[in-house]
Parts: structure tokens; C-alpha cells; sequence
């Protein structure tokens, strides 16, 4: 089974393996509104489906995601506040779904991830990435901050961790990921869909209603993300 949008596309195998790839490989997997509000219903319809056991998030051309798309960013300089409001509670929204989703979702993170591209390495349950891929948390080289994710960056990573790299903007290699908790795995490209497979497999003999239950109750254990915590970062 299978099915495209404008920014992605859903396949589904016979194990019940759902994969969800961003296809504006042209723009580097930027992340426009539209993006925003087709992952935050995709996340919702693979949640829902029982068929569905585990999520891929993959990404076509280059980079994996560019973080948040220009032309998008541009929009909010010339809104008011209540348009910026909204816009910024979209970009939550997705990432809330993603993270929230009863499925485990594993990112194969195939190239660069920059901005909010590291949003969604935060909100998945493993990410595995290749090791010429780098990263960056570019928000204050365009003097914003990286609000909306940082409640889930910081639940992956801890603060120690962000310090190093959340302020400075420096790019980092897939190493340094690793080492920040960002990364579970740094593979070389040929050996990257062995090593998403081999995070796959395990899902296929354990009952999902527990891995879902399990799911949430790790979340509530950790740091609290809830309405007032997401409130506050948009």
C-alpha cells in the first residue's frame, strides 16, 4: 500500500513496515507549512493504522532536511504576531504528532540535517545516519532560536549535551552526533538500509499494543513535554 502528497510519499509492505519519505530532495527536504501539516496528518493516519508495525522516516536527494524552508521563514518576518502564533504552532504540532505517534518511528538519516531536521532525529525512537552526513543547529546564525524543537532536543540529548551545540550554530559530523545522543548509529551509506533493517526486524515479533503502551510510558517518565512546555517555546 501506498501514498503521495506534495511533500511525501507512504509505502507500506506486506510486514506492515510503513516508510514515510520527504520528496523536496530538490530543496533539501526544507520544510514548508504544507510539509508541516501533511507529516502532522501523516503521523496521525500510520498512528492509527493497525496494520502499520513500525515507521521508516526517509528523505530523497542530498540532505535529509535543511530544517525549516526559507520562503516559510521569510512569510513569519512579515507577519504579525498572531500569524506568526499560528505558523509556529504548526511546526509544533508535526513535531508533537511525530513524537506522540504509537508506532516506533526509526530516521535514516541519509545525508546533512540542519535546524529542524534535527527535530525530527529527536522526535524519532532511533536514529541511524551515515558518516559523511553534518549537522547544525543554524537557527542563531539567522538570529532566531531553535524554540519549537528544543523541548524534544533536549529530552534526546540533555542539557550538557545542547550546551555544546544549540547556541553556536557549528557544524558537527556524524561522530559528534553520535557522541551527543543525536545519533544510536553511524554506518557508512552502503551498509545504511542493513542497519535500519536490523532496528525493524525486532518490531515484527512483539505485540504493538505493548510496544505503544511502552512507548508512552517512557515518555511520561522523561522530561515533560506537555501544553504548557509546547505553549511556551512557540
Amino acid at each position: 500500500r501506498g501514498g503521495m502528497t506534495e511533500t511525501l510519499r507512504i509505502e507500506t509492505d506486506a510486514r506492515g513496515v510503513a516508510t514515510l519519505t520527504l520528496t523536496r530532495g530538490d530543496k533539501h527536504n526544507a520544510m514548508s507549512g504544507q510539509m508541516m501539516t501533511e507529516l502532522t496528518e501523516a503521523a496521525e493516519t500510520l498512528g492509527h493504522d493497525p496494520a502499520v508495525r513500525v515507521v521508516i522516516f526517509a528523505s530523497e536527494g542530498k540532505s535529509f532536511s535543511a530544517g525549516a524552508d526559507l520562503g516559510w521563514m521569510r512569510e513569519q518576518v512579515a507577519a504579525d504576531r498572531a500569524g506568526r502564533f499560528a505558523e509556529a504552532t504548526r511546526l509544533a504540532n508535526m513535531l508533537r504528532a511525530l513524537n506522540e505517534m504509537p508506532k516506533p518511528l526509526i530516521a535514516r538519516v541519509h545525508g546533512n540535517a540542519f535546524g529542524g531536521g534535527l527535530g525530527i532525529m529527536s522526535v524519532s525512537d532511533v536514529a541511524i545516519g551515515v558518516t559523511n552526513a553534518n549537522f547544525a543547529f543554524t537557527e542563531t546564525r539567522l538570529g532566531l532560536i531553535p524554540g519549537t524543537i528544543s523541548p524534544y532536543v533536549m529530552a534526546r540529548m540533555g542539557e550538557g549535551n545542547a550546551r555544546r551545540v544549540m547556541m553556536s550554530a557549528r557544524v558537527f559530523g556524524a561522530e559528534e552526533a553520535r557522541d551527543l545522543g543525536l545519533l544510536a548509529k553511524v554506518v557508512e551509506a552502503d551498509a545504511l538500509d542493513e542497519a535500519v533493517e536490523a532496528e525493524v526486524a525486532p518490531y515484527l515479533s512483539v505485540a504493538p499494543g505493548a510496544v505503544a503502551r511502552s512507548k508512552a510510558l517512557v515518555r511520561s517518565l522523561g522530561p515533560v513535554i506537555d501544553d504548557a512546555a509546547i505553549t511556551d517555546t512557540i
